[in-house]
């Protein structure tokens, strides 16, 4: 097995030797893989304000309101994961296959390089900061958890990817969470091959949810284990949170999409449909999408029930 610290001989060379390593490993469990086994043509959904915008090979932009539906410009390379600004309707980020970040500023239909000191590898998930959207996290395949403060101009390196079950894991997808928990508020949910696992905004260390007080729990040193987890061992292939309700979360697991209404410590499974990608509206959080393996689908009663997006 090839010994990383003696082939680098530093960080820097850690990473890039990593994340080479780490895109291989990535390819065989990112949620846009399980999209194309299925056939589905969306890797990713972004909400942008009360437009829906689909992305893949192709950028596909849908008026919900109105029903009105547009293709944009065919993108420079296939669209990963998308993040949305809540405030500033237009903004959009894209990870790009193969590594690096596009910024949109008019809803996808141009779209310019804003990934300035992120390494060359995968971007496998992106989040916007919850109560500061200019602030972005990207995660890198094979590195860890980056920041940009500045909407993408600039980014540095922030946390390491986190250790679940004797391993580094990767992160396959990423919300933002303001979350009143003692330990500052603001969360970061990375969802793994090997489930869901949190980080606070001091980046001090990765934790498993836990309810009440997070900084009792740390303290306690061993919290009692939730009620009603996620399945188990199950990858977590898309992650999505509600700005206008930040205590609700929606995942999507090999075994169905599930929600939480308490920050991630108590699951249900609202629907066995099998998501890659997943969005909820930025004022409405009972608004959901999901990318299937059948096209597109849309809840208005937070996982209830569905029907397909209308396209016409």
């Amino acid at each position: 097995m090839m010994n990383v610290h003696s082939v680098t001989g530093s960080p820097l060379g850690r990473r890039h030797v990593l994340a080479m390593l780490g895109g291989v490993a990535l390819s065989g469990l990112s949620p846009a893989r399980w999209a194309q086994a299925g056939g589905a043509a969306a890797s990713t959904l972004a909400f942008d304000g009360d437009a829906l915008v689909v992305a893949g090979a192709q950028v596909w932009r849908h008026d919900l309101s109105g029903g009105v539906s547009a293709t944009l410009a065919t993108p420079r390379a296939h669209i990963r994961a998308l993040a949305s600004h809540p405030a500033r309707a237009g903004r959009l980020f894209a990870a790009l296959d193969g590594g690096g970040l596009d910024r949109s500023d008019d809803g996808g239909g141009t779209w310019r390089a804003a990934s300035g000191g992120l390494p060359q590898a995968q971007v496998a998930a992106l989040a916007i900061a919850a109560g500061t959207p200019d602030t972005l996290y990207a995660a890198v395949a094979g590195d860890g958890l980056w920041r940009s403060e500045d909407a993408g101009e600039y980014w540095s390196f922030v946390m390491d990817r986190p250790w679940i079950a004797e391993a580094e894991r990767e992160v396959l997808t990423l919300a933002s969470v303001n979350l009143a928990s003692g330990m500052g508020g603001i969360w970061i949910y990375a969802g793994t091959e090997r489930g869901l696992t949190r980080v606070p905004d001091c980046f001090c260390r990765w934790q498993d949810m836990v309810a009440g007080d997070a900084m009792d729990a740390l303290v306690a040193g061993a919290p009692p284990a939730p009620e009603a987890p996620l399945p188990e061992g199950e990858p977590v292939l898309a992650l999505a949170s509600a700005m206008a309700a930040p205590e609700r979360l929606v995942a999507a697991l090999p075994s169905g999409l599930w929600a939480s209404a308490d920050g991630g410590v108590t699951w249900s499974r609202r629907s066995g449909h099998v998501a890659t990608a997943l969005a909820v509206h930025p004022t409405e959080p009972s608004r959901i999408a999901a990318a299937t393996s059948d096209g597109v689908i849309l809840s208005h009663d937070g996982g209830a029930s569905w029907a397909a997006l209308p396209t016409t």
